[in-house]
């Protein structure tokens, strides 16, 4: 029996896109440990009942406080030196730099996992530097590297290091769980907006589109849907009360959401990985609108399943949301058609899985 330790910074995160890889991980008889903040107790639960033992992180995911950090790694030496895993792996930035530090350090395989390159390493500034310094240092020492999209891969091959990595369909998408749905017959053309509601989402260019086109087009809806991590309560419910959005709040379950609506649209400019909402909308036959950018590009097929935007470009997203109601209702069914049909080929989650297997029966 192998001991396998989880270093992530959400059992939300966890829960909703490496379920399957658990379940794998503990129908293998291989002892399992997670390290995780107890930041939604539902999916703590369900969690749970997968099985393995739980350490709760206090690892804070925006900012770098220097002192919250440096308890963040002891805290990693402290249960790697405690638990003595056989194997690490490690998701997003801060458990991949510190995880994979004191992994390093204390001669321990890790398995790294690139999930965005995150605001920092897109910015000319030290701390990139700093940053990218740390990152080829740690990457050096891992297992496998893996990606979520070539331009992540690139930013890191073009350094000229040595290193072993492995591209990934994203975090893949479980087509069973988000099966295709009959696209709606509605008169009323509804848009959704899936994602925390912070500036580098795009929320200020779906704001705009949705009081430009609202008044243009009365027979739209647009929705959003999750939680306000920045400052818009306000927006919101000024565009609530005039009827330009209708706002859902945080939903656990996007599947009934998905059920009604006729596009999803994703203006993010943030360094994704390879958006999950992009892919369970494809999944669930929904076309889609979305930045053209690394970690959305990957899920369209311009004008087959969906179009493309530029970033924080309102007039590129009105123009485009346009183009998709000037289309009939048949070639609205095929676009969503086409997205399931390339979700079932290029990014069912099996396909991660299986990857992530087959490293760990290599090493």
């Amino acid at each position: 029996m192998k001991k396998i330790l989880i270093l992530c910074n959400s059992c939300i995160g966890l829960y909703k896109f490496r379920k399957e890889l658990l379940e794998q991980l503990s129908l293998k008889e291989n002892e399992v440990y997670i390290n995780t903040p107890y930041d939604n107790k539902e999916m703590l639960n369900k969690l749970g009942k997968i099985g393995g033992h739980f350490f709760k992180s206090r690892i804070n995911r925006r900012g770098m406080n220097p002192i919250e950090d440096m308890k963040l790694l002891l805290e990693y030496f402290n249960i790697i030196r405690k638990i003595k895993p056989d194997y690490v792996l490690t998701y997003t930035i801060k458990p991949n730099l510190y995880g994979g530090f004191v992994c390093k350090t204390m001669k321990i395989p890790y398995l790294m996992n690139i999930t965005g390159l995150g605001t920092s390493l897109e910015k000319e500034n030290m701390l990139k530097k700093v940053l990218t310094i740390f990152y080829k240092n740690i990457m050096k020492s891992a297992k496998v590297v893996f990606f979520q999209n070539e331009s992540n891969k690139e930013y890191f091959t073009k350094l000229n290091f040595s290193f072993n990595y492995k591209l990934l369909p994203g975090s893949g998408v479980n087509i069973d769980y988000y099966k295709y749905q009959e696209y709606p017959k509605s008169d009323v053309i509804k848009f959704v907006f899936v994602a925390r509601i912070m500036k580098e989402k795009g929320i200020e260019q779906y704001f705009e589109a949705a009081t430009y086109i609202k008044e243009k087009y009365p027979n739209t809806e647009f929705h959003i849907c999750g939680f306000c991590e920045q400052d818009y309560e306000d927006t919101i419910n000024e565009l609530s009360d005039m009827n330009v959005i209708v706002y859902h709040g945080l939903v656990e379950d996007m599947r009934e959401i998905y059920r009604d609506m006729h596009c999803i649209i994703h203006p993010t400019f943030y360094p994704e990985g390879l958006s999950n909402v992009l892919l369970e909308a494809s999944a669930s036959g929904k076309p889609i609108i979305t930045t053209n950018r690394p970690g959305c590009r990957e899920v369209v097929i311009e004008g087959k399943n969906g179009f493309l935007i530029l970033e924080r470009n309102s007039k590129d997203l009105i123009e485009k949301i346009e183009k998709f109601l000037s289309l009939t209702h048949e070639q609205r069914k095929h676009m969503g058609l086409e997205g399931r049909k390339k979700i079932e080929k290029e990014f069912n989650r099996q396909i991660v899985v299986s990857k992530y297997l087959d490293e760990l029966k290599e090493l």
